[in-house]
């Protein structure tokens, strides 16, 4: 049986007081079996980047990790990955910054997790790399003679050519990308986007298996949506719905409907943009004024990028200005809390809301939209709001589908979830419901791997319920 080698930019260690790889710890548990090996940034910043791993066992899977130097963490995280690559795949271009040294320094990082992670390698173990901070790690891993089978997958987007090309070293980025055997993404946009770059770029034509050849290496690029343990999640909320944060919240609601959105804080997450919607829908109809009240959780993230300190600044101000209109002594529109919470409350409070409104300018899949479903009691069930533009929307068909863009359109789909007739909210979750459980972590996890095995994989996997 193959050994699973996880690569991802952040480990998540059991027992770490700041953990890390939050979604993609979530989506991968399945995968991680005992004997698995989690390798990445250990999220030290130190004076010379490692050039052997941290190692740490729990549960029976090691955990390797590396400080990175101070200026290659500039050059690598910063620089190139958030501030060049991130705004590119998410549509932003007016938002990316190229500069050579920090995709000098990008190449360097990726080249380090190559030199350390290779001589922990066993011959029959199955890479699997993850995100855009390391498009090269397969590459690098090559040039250390690693000859083992590597997986890569995309959390983001990716964009179609005349987006790429606008990056500067476009080809040899994508060259390197294609040192992997499997590359995955989580909608078939994503993956057709990626496929003409290959064509336009490389001059290559995949068939249509979504296969090509490379310098000699087959490569398949496959679509494998991300999901959530449903089961669990359902568990959880129901659990948490009677917590003493869930009453609290409650009874401060005093009857009103809820509608909850939880991000991080992001420029790609819309957040002004949903704001400025909550303002159209109490200018529109004002029935809704002092009768429903809304909760916005903007965990920060990056916070030593100007952009997002920005952001956060807009976001202050935004939802100040709009509870200045329209806030009474009673009442407030918008409740707005810009730090963690613990995903069993968040799990609470989801099932406890009218609307979960998940509007996105751009976003890889997001998982919160598929914890929403899980959390929502199916005789009573809340409404899902969700921008076209998340990956989620190509699966989740029976939600309100909304451009974020349109702050009108966005108020619309607010006003009719909160009176949407019973009947109908129940249809429309049991669709979304049977959507999730098609798409759960497991099969993610059983997809990618199925694939990516230099055999076949056969498992028995329980229906997720």
């Amino acid at each position: 049986m193959p050994r699973l080698v996880i690569v991802s930019n952040r480990v998540p260690i059991p027992g770490d007081r700041n953990p890390a790889a939050g979604g993609l710890a979530v989506g991968l548990a399945d995968a991680l079996t005992e004997g698995s090996l989690w390798f990445g940034w250990s999220g030290r910043r130190a004076s010379t980047t490692s050039e052997h791993p941290a190692i740490v066992s729990a549960h029976g899977v090691t955990y390797a990790t590396i400080d990175i130097a101070e200026i290659d963490y500039r050059h690598y995280y910063t620089g190139f990955a958030n501030g060049a690559l991130y705004p590119l795949l998410l549509y932003r271009l007016g938002l990316m910054s190229f500069r050579q040294e920090d995709y000098a320094g990008y190449r360097t990082v990726n080249r380090a997790f190559a030199t350390v992670l290779a001589p922990l390698l066993r011959p029959d173990d199955m890479i699997w790399v993850h995100d855009y901070q390391l498009f090269a790690v397969g590459h690098e891993l090559r040039a250390c003679g690693v000859e083992q089978r590597i997986g890569f997958f995309l959390h983001t987007p990716f964009v179609p050519p005349p987006l790429f090309c606008a990056l500067p070293r476009a080809v040899e980025l994508l060259e390197a990308l294609c040192a992997c055997d499997v590359i995955g993404f989580h909608t078939h946009d994503y993956r057709e986007a990626f496929l003409q770059c290959v064509r336009v770029l490389l001059n290559i034509e995949a068939d249509s298996e979504a296969t090509f050849t490379y310098r000699g290496r087959v490569i398949q690029a496959i679509v494998a949506p991300i999901g959530i343990d449903v089961a669990a999640f359902t568990a959880m909320a129901t659990r948490n719905a009677t917590s003493v944060a869930a009453n609290s919240l409650m009874q401060s609601l005093g009857g009103r409907p809820l509608g909850i959105s939880v991000d991080r804080l992001d420029y790609a997450k819309g957040l002004p943009n949903r704001i400025q919607a909550v303002d159209r829908l109490l200018a529109q109809y004002p029935e809704h004024r002092k009768r429903v009240t809304f909760l916005q959780i903007a965990a920060p993230s990056r916070e030593e990028l100007a952009d997002y300190r920005g952001l956060r600044r807009e976001l202050d101000r935004t939802v100040g200005e709009v509870n200045g209109r329209y806030s009474e002594a009673d009442w407030t529109p918008i409740r707005h809390i810009t730090r963690a919470i613990r995903r069993s409350s968040l799990a609470g409070f989801y099932r406890l809301a009218r609307l979960g409104i998940v509007t996105p300018l751009r976003d890889g899949m997001n998982l919160v939209a598929k914890e929403f479903i899980a959390a929502q009691n199916p005789a009573d069930p809340g409404v899902l709001i969700l921008s076209r533009f998340a990956g989620a929307a190509e699966e989740l068909t029976d939600a309100l589908i909304v451009n974020p863009f349109d702050a009108d359109e966005v108020a619309n789909a607010m006003h009719l979830g909160i009176n949407m007739p019973l009947d109908e909210r129940q249809s429309r979750h049991k669709a979304l419901l049977a959507s999730i459980r098609g798409s759960s972590a497991r099969r993610f996890c059983q997809h990618f791997l199925e694939v990516l095995s230099p055999q076949p994989v056969h498992s028995a996997e329980p229906t997720d319920v």
